[in-house]
């Protein structure tokens, strides 16, 4: 998720998420703003640095993206949404998709409409969040909403919220008919949700769980490429944050993860993720 204005006005730090390998591919560039030349752009310059798709957020509830007419904003502005797409589909060649929520709030439910705008305009697919932006991340994800707006359009649509596991993921697809599952806050310390899904999905059987010694391993691959990114003192104090994720549900994760919020070094960090598997 990038500014558009951070890109238009070549923000020395928004530039640097520019960051992605071949090996990531395809990499989808999701860009908020709510001016429809910053917007285009934004996803023209996104374009020629080579992304292989440009998303628009149209969902995001921050205060802060709100404030200035992006994100969920739109939501509320459809006239302003409709301009926003057809300026950044029009920037590009490469196809353009759209990630919004039911609505503001359970009163103004929009999700249809903005979905229908996308289609009219030539977005190629659309993500529903099932939550409103009133909701931010509390309460529970409304699947009905994607149902609605399957049946509502052409474009494929991408369901979203509160899929936390290969059951899960399936469930939303049977219960709902989206043309595919995005997976999201369910992914932190737990990588393995996409693989065990796909397997789920393929074959009809869910793969075990990976071991502490397994979780601990990649844990430790994210923090050497955290340091190497950004240094030891700020890898290890952006690290803080996804190691407390990784060592969910291990005996005696509440006392590490204390000890993992004060740590400023990498041989403290790597330390304790020895640690977690002797408790484990």
């Amino acid at each position: 998720m990038i500014s558009s204005y951070g890109l238009r006005y070549r923000n020395s730090k928004t530039l640097r998420m520019f960051d992605w390998t071949d090996e990531e591919r395809p990499v989808i560039v999701q860009i908020f703003g709510a001016d429809t030349d910053t917007m285009a752009s934004a996803a023209a310059m996104a374009e020629a640095v080579g992304a292989d798709a440009i998303d628009i957020n149209l969902g995001c509830p921050v205060r802060k993206v709100v404030r200035t007419g992006a994100g969920a904003a739109l939501m509320q502005n459809l006239e302003q949404a409709r301009e926003v797409m057809s300026a950044v589909v029009q920037a590009v060649s490469i196809p353009v998709t759209v990630k919004t929520r039911k609505g503001p709030d359970d009163k103004h439910v929009t999700a249809i409409e903005v979905a229908r705008i996308a289609e009219e305009v030539g977005i190629a697919a659309v993500t529903i969040h099932g939550r409103t932006a009133a909701q931010g991340y509390s309460g529970t994800a409304d699947w009905n909403i994607i149902a609605d707006v399957k049946k509502a359009v052409r474009i494929p649509v991408i369901g979203n919220g509160d899929v936390k596991s290969p059951q899960d993921a399936v469930r939303m697809l049977t219960e709902t008919g989206c043309d595919a599952v995005m997976i999201g806050r369910a992914a932190l310390g737990n990588p393995w949700i996409f693989s065990r899904t796909a397997h789920y999905i393929a074959t009809g059987e869910i793969p075990p769980e990976p071991s502490c010694a397994e979780r601990m391993e990649v844990a430790r691959e994210h923090l050497r490429l955290m340091t190497e990114l950004y240094g030891e003192e700020r890898g290890v104090r952006e690290m803080r944050g996804q190691l407390a994720w990784y060592i969910k549900s291990i005996p005696g994760a509440s006392q590490i993860r204390r000890a993992v919020s004060s740590a400023t070094t990498l041989d403290e960090m790597l330390a304790l993720t020895e640690e977690a598997c002797k408790q484990a």
